[in-house]
């Protein structure tokens, strides 16, 4: 009895905090019609200043917790809404959560740089672990008894917010309907801000409360996704009901604690199996609540992707085909493997455009599919032993097809499920997988045969052979994934330009719609999610075969969130998105932070200044992520539409063109570095259409303006006048007196 009541005791108390970090979600969504991914990265950074003002600085508690919880959350929450949320609007689902995701990444980049990640943080219980009272034979820490009553007085106080007080239903109503609220004399905006300032606040004290109960080190990865595990709770209330969140909090807390204490502790299942109890909670209130109903209208957004042509991108495909061989020619063996593992990125990219940018579905977990193809041609597909170890075709081809059948099951409880909530069950699948399957070092016998899914916790991937291709070779990987990339992307655009890609596009307008008009939506979310699930299979395999040596750490959670993010950024709709945000995910960052780091151990002078350096670049990449909101189209779409308007500066083009390969030959006989050319080839490909724009604007100064264009594209003048009058045949018109007559 004993047992029961001490681990009902610590279960109440994680559902509290729970409790506490998704009333601030709830809060934020009713309020604003965002779901805050960020949630955790705010609990985490202000749990982090926490820490530096009372063991850094020796700050009193008290102090620490007014100056963090009484002006730290409230200040970022209302900072985030003036600067970020209140201009998203107008946006498909996919760009309001990834600006929420560049949020927790740039958040979880800047704990990083200010608090070393390899020293330890801990954080203290409240009165200290001594302060504790004894009920029943259980142990009680006041801390423990701080959550449990901050817990119940907050879910008490924001019921009654929102139904009691007039400040709560303008918050309801800042979402709901915001044109009737202004005409009521309210400011939705101002309402929004609010909401946004007490759901900064809550998190920061979930963040502060969490810690010490979990083992009291601070750690922003791990901090950041505990407070994500309250999701489920947020989700169980269906981001409306506070008492159902408090409830679904105590579950899910109770449920962890009595899994840690009745299932057996041999083995790597039960610790498993706690850790993964949030999101396996989390998508099972997914499929089985109720969702909302179809929307009959067309979902207007702010998003326009420009539709490739099949011509187009097989010419496009072997442009990119010959690029990367001849770049390849300047590089060294180890940059043509790095550049290699970013093109399999790419490839696992493509899977994002095909499902979201064309049939408008979400996936927060394409690297998830990867590791389940991973796993496959590594238990299937492995001949050899040692150095002589290959990758059969068959093991490629099996894998391929097992990543699309977990994801046609993954989908199917999931068809029922849109927008927000697709999103979140297709996050908690990639945790589940990350946290269960791929942390399973335990033997298992089935049909006679033992194995182990992650022997020693990591997967030796060899690289792949069919008959005299071998990927071993560095350029032979590099230009099969480029090849491989290229085939893709050629056929999925015609993909999306046959009548099964129309349907498509249709589904992503208005479901209600296409369904209306004999669509079978259920079948075309099914195919569309195992056409998806098996690229990223592929470039999955490839992926781990480029690295060689892969663990779970190689398909987390961030990492996909960080691969959607960047192909957003570039441009979901386009296949050059997934290209650019395959690069910069696979390598891309990594190697200008290595850069960075490797000039600052060769300039100790200097060394503080390229450390700086490198965090930026992380910083940066986040910070894109945040401006999409005012772009969600993706800076590529307004790179292609400015090629688009100086097609005809061929001169311009043709001067580009010579000054690339000028400096191609200089860079393959050493004359110049290959970051040299790099650098400056990219710079003239981005300033090309401002140029070229320059040499047209140039252009049509020097032409007569046409007879009706004047007035229009320039103001009158007594010059145009007569010009105009003697092109119509008109008499000459003189000025007598101020007045104008006819002469």
């Amino acid at each position: 009895m004993t047992t029961f009541l001490t681990y009902t005791i610590l279960g109440l108390v994680l559902g509290s905090v729970y409790s506490i970090a998704a009333s601030g979600l709830v809060l934020t969504y009713n309020t604003s019609g965002i779901f805050n991914f960020a949630h955790g990265a705010q609990a985490m950074f202000g749990t982090f200043l926490y820490w530096h003002f009372t063991e850094r600085w020796g700050w009193p508690v008290w102090l620490a917790l007014i100056v963090v919880i009484g002006f730290v959350g409230p200040a970022m929450g209302a900072a985030l809404h003036a600067a970020i949320m209140k201009g998203l609007r107008g946006t498909a689902d996919v760009t309001k959560i990834i600006v929420t995701v560049a949020v927790l990444l740039g958040t979880v980049y800047l704990a990083q740089w200010i608090w070393n990640p390899d020293e330890a943080h801990t954080v203290d219980m409240f009165f200290g672990a001594g302060a504790k009272i004894t009920l029943a034979g259980v142990v009680i820490r006041y801390h423990e008894i701080v959550c449990l009553a901050a817990a119940v007085a907050i879910a008490v106080g924001l019921r009654v917010l929102f139904t009691r007080s007039r400040t709560g239903v303008v918050m309801r109503g800042s979402v709901d309907d915001p044109d009737l609220l202004r005409l009521n004399g309210h400011d939705p905006e101002r309402a929004a801000m609010l909401s946004w300032a007490l759901g900064s606040t809550l998190a920061v004290l979930a963040g502060v409360l969490i810690v010490p109960i979990s083992g009291g080190g601070l750690d922003a990865n791990m901090l950041t996704l505990l407070v994500i595990d309250a999701f489920a709770a947020a989700m169980f209330g269906r981001l409306r009901s506070i008492p159902r969140t408090f409830v679904g909090a105590m579950v899910l807390g109770l449920a962890a604690n009595y899994v840690l204490a009745y299932l057996p502790s041999a083995g790597t299942f039960t610790g498993n199996l706690r850790v993964s109890l949030p999101m396996i909670l989390l998508f099972v209130v997914l499929v089985v609540l109720p969702q909302d109903r179809l929307r009959g209208a067309a979902i207007r957004t702010r998003e326009r992707y420009r539709v490739p042509t099949v011509r187009g991108a097989a010419v496009w495909g072997l442009v990119l085909v010959a690029v990367v061989y001849l770049y390849s020619l300047l590089l060294s063996d180890g940059a043509i493997t790095t550049f290699s593992l970013g093109m399999t990125f790419a490839i696992i990219a493509l899977s994002l455009t095909v499902l979201t940018g064309y049939a408008g579905e979400l996936n927060l977990a394409p690297l998830a599919f990867g590791a389940v193809a991973t796993v496959v041609a590594f238990h299937a597909g492995v001949v050899g032993t040692g150095l002589d170890a290959r990758m059969n075709i068959q093991g490629v081809l099996l894998a391929v097809a097992a990543a699309a059948i977990v994801g046609g099951l993954v989908a199917l409880p999931a068809l029922r499920l849109r927008g927000l909530y697709l999103a979140l069950a297709t996050m908690a699948f990639g945790e589940f997988l990350s946290n269960m399957v791929l942390r399973d070092t335990t033997e298992h016998e089935l049909f006679g045969m033992t194995f182990t899914l992650f022997p020693d916790g990591s997967l030796v991937i060899p690289p792949l052979k069919v008959g005299p291709l071998d990927l071993r070779d560095g350029t032979t990987s590099l230009m099969t994934a480029t090849v491989l990339f290229a085939l893709i992307a050629v056929g999925l655009a015609a993909l999306r330009n046959s009548g099964y890609g129309r349907r498509l596009a249709a589904m992503k307008d208005s479901p209600a719609a296409s369904a209306m008009l004999g669509q079978n939506l259920v079948r075309l979310k099914l195919s569309v999610f195992m056409i998806s699930a098996a690229i990223a299979g592929l470039g999955g395999v490839l992926m781990s075969a480029a690295t060689g040596t892969v663990a779970q750490e190689n398909f987390t959670f961030l990492g996909s969130l960080a691969l959607l993010m960047l192909v957003v950024v570039a441009g979901i709709g386009y296949i050059s998105g997934a290209l650019f945000g395959g690069l910069m995910a696979g390598v891309g960052s990594a190697v200008l932070v290595s850069t960075f780091s490797d000039l600052a151990l060769d300039n100790e002078g200097m060394a503080t200044i390229y450390t700086t350096l490198g965090h930026l670049i992380m910083v940066s990449t986040a910070l894109l992520g945040m401006g999409v909101g005012r772009n969600p189209s993706g800076f590529l779409h307004d790179l292609i539409e400015g090629y688009r308007a100086t097609r005809n500066a061929k001169p311009v083009l043709y001067g580009a063109a010579a000054l690339c390969a000028v400096l191609y030959l200089l860079a393959l006989t050493g004359v110049i570095g290959t970051w040299t050319f790099a650098l400056v080839a990219l710079c003239v490909g981005m300033l090309l259409p401002v140029f070229g724009r320059m040499y047209l604007d140039e252009g049509r100064r020097d032409r007569p303006t046409p007879l009706e264009l004047i007035g229009v594209d320039e103001p009158y003048t007594d010059e145009l006048r007569a010009r105009l009058d003697r092109e119509l045949g008109l008499p000459a018109v003189l000025e007598k007196g101020g007045s104008r007559a006819t002469a």
